[in-house]
């Protein structure tokens, strides 16, 4: 089994998935919870592959099971971690309350050492999930009995790997690294854990075998942060065996460890990357060159699993992406186990990481959102694949954030906190429409016929008019402009092609294919007008797979293509734009593509001033 944690690796785990046994109960306490029988863990009841198999309404599932420590780890500390349980989590271990956690995406882990006793030991865990409660950031879950439109079954309880740690008296409780790619650096930040006695943080950065750095730092506190320098080549094509990207995954090895004097008493492994993110003239930044997204939306579920998934099948997800021709994924609605993220690192695939919305906005829900997105940035943000930061979809959550100050201080606040936490990425107030402020402007168009994409957005003079009045809700809110920065169609497609094509399987999508044939037809006429339309930095093809009654994916549920794989990945691709014309260095497009947006800047300008940015469906 995988390590669930890539970042931060030590030897000595156990895992606790398996059998445990389960009720569903509502009562506070465990006494008088009747075992109702086996669950497969992590796997939530409502899904297949747990054994249960039960989508009706259930606010509280309680779990149980017995383990026993290994009789090595004796003398040392023993961590309970949990890579996340929706929604609400209490946990007792031999009676002893040791852990409560709220947010249903994020990991959390208590020190049981004190709580173990001879022999086996039993841990509890209740988890509440009220699925009527829309101040939850539950993302796609849906609220009804049945999953209805774009809203999926819902995931109760432990859906992501339990496991123990063994760790010494003193050791390394958390690891981050930060590339500087101008200053040709890579920071790390340690969390220590324990008494500060006579400490050395030791951490060698290796690539393909060959030793990087190897740098030592004496420890006067608990969260120690360093930069270490390697070795600039100088030359472009020395440079570019380190950098990493889709194209290029490198990774560069670590090995950290904590001495004491001369004594290693603590030792993991981890990994990073250089790399660098940022925006330049209406373009998506790579490593200092432009670069364009071609992503397509990911929404993280299974059949059998639901949000849940092997490590095998995560893996796969990535691989398909890539052989579909698209370079990022937009994860969709969910904080994904990081194992998905691990093999983006590893296989390269950018990542845009998004928020699940709630859908009422209160104090709690502020409070719920907050405190959660915090968690999923401290949790994620050494992974090199990931390139954004997306907390807001649509105005999910905040529905009058058009004309309510208290909705567009909430989303502004939200993106200047992630800015705060990660100043190294992209970050976005609001994504689709009603553009709040951010590193770049989204666009949500699913319109079917291409002449309607070529007619608003097929020249800058359309580009420009379709900004400052647009066919739908507002792009932009009075007063915010998106000057200089990328524009991106970051959803789209949505062609629903029902491979099974009878009455009782079909579902929809935003326009209709009959067979394989005209799927691929369509799929290929759309994207390559997308590709024609200059004025935007990358896409966003919706989405990867069918999920549940949408039926609108590039494969089936089951990660079946419904057309040929290469065919689909060449639409993809499309032929060479501008962009990739420039990065390809043929000619001199560059002139071409600054004359455009020159002219794109100019009519905005224009348009701008006649038609100031109306914050309305107008």
């Amino acid at each position: 089994m995988a390590y669930p944690r890539p970042q931060l690796i030590r030897s000595a785990w156990l895992s606790l998935d398996g059998s445990w046994n389960y009720a569903f109960n509502e009562s506070d306490t465990v006494e008088g919870v009747q075992w109702q029988g086996q669950i497969l863990v992590p796997y939530p009841p409502e899904s297949s592959a747990s054994g249960v198999n039960d989508q009706g309404f259930h606010p509280v599932v309680w779990y149980q099971r017995s383990f026993t420590v290994p009789e090595s780890w004796q003398g040392q500390r023993t961590i309970l971690h949990f890579g996340a349980v929706d929604y609400r989590a209490q946990v007792w271990v031999n009676d002893q309350l040791v852990a409560t956690h709220e947010g249903g995406h994020t990991p959390f882990s208590t020190d049981i050492t004190n709580t173990l006793k001879a022999g086996e030991q039993t841990v509890v865990v209740r988890a509440e999930d009220n699925p009527f409660d829309m101040t939850q950031a539950r993302g796609k879950q849906d609220w009804r009995k049945e999953a209805h439109i774009i809203w999926y079954p819902r995931t109760t309880g432990i859906w992501q790997t339990v496991w123990l740690e063994q760790v010494p008296e003193t050791y390394l409780k958390s690891i981050h690294w930060t590339p500087n790619l101008e200053r040709w650096e890579i920071g790390v930040e340690a969390s220590i854990k324990g008494e500060l006695k006579d400490l050395t943080l030791r951490v060698q950065l290796s690539a393909r075998g060959k030793l990087l750095a190897d740098d030592r730092i004496r420890v006067t506190k608990q969260k120690m942060t360093r930069r270490i320098a390697l070795d600039d080549p100088g030359i472009d094509d020395e440079r570019k065996l380190l950098l990493w990207s889709p194209e290029h995954p490198n990774l560069i090895d670590a090995k950290v460890q904590l001495l004491q004097g001369d004594t290693v008493i603590d030792e993991i492994t981890s990994y990073t990357a250089l790399r660098s993110i940022g925006v330049s003239a209406h373009r998506f930044m790579l490593n200092n060159d432009a670069y364009t997204l071609r992503m397509v939306l990911d929404q993280g579920y299974w059949t059998d699993t639901l949000l849940a998934a092997t490590d095998e099948q995560l893996r796969a997800d990535v691989e398909l992406t890539k052989r579909l021709g698209f370079n990022g994924a937009r994860k969709h609605q969910k904080i994904e186990n990081p194992r998905w993220l691990y093999w983006c690192d590893v296989l390269g695939l950018l990542v845009w990481e998004e928020m699940p919305s709630h859908y009422a906005f209160s104090e709690e829900a502020v409070s719920h959102l907050t405190n959660e997105w915090t968690e999923a940035i401290g949790r994620d943000r050494s992974h090199p694949c990931i390139v954004a930061w997306l907390p807001f979809n649509e105005s999910w959550g905040v529905p009058d954030l058009k004309s309510n100050p208290t909705h567009q201080h909430y989303v502004k606040a939200i993106y200047h906190l992630t800015k705060t936490l990660d100043p190294t990425r992209l970050a976005i107030t609001n994504d689709g429409w009603e553009f709040a402020g951010g590193d770049w402007l989204g666009i949500h168009d699913y319109a079917s016929k291409t002449e309607k994409l070529l007619e608003r957005y097929g020249s800058p003079e359309a580009f420009a008019q379709t900004l400052a009045r647009p066919y739908g809700k507002a792009l932009r809110l009075e007063g915010t402009s998106a000057e200089n920065l990328p524009i991106i169609l970051s959803e789209f497609g949505g062609i629903a092609f029902d491979t099974q094509n009878t009455e009782a399987s079909k579902g929809w999508g935003y326009s209709r294919a009959h067979d394989s044939e005209v799927f691929l037809q369509r799929y290929e006429t759309l994207l390559e007008t997308v590709h024609k339309l200059k004025g935007f930095a990358g896409f966003c093809y919706t989405q990867l797979t069918d999920t549940f009654q949408e039926q609108n994916g590039l494969l089936t549920m089951n990660r079946e293509p419904k057309a040929d794989l290469k065919k689909l990945a060449a639409a993809t691709r499309g032929e060479r734009t501008p962009w990739e014309i420039e990065m390809e260095g043929e000619g001199n497009p560059m002139n071409y593509s600054k004359r455009w947006y020159a002219h794109f800047d100019e009519m905005t300008a224009t348009f701008n001033k006649t038609f100031p940015p109306l914050g309305s469906d107008d």
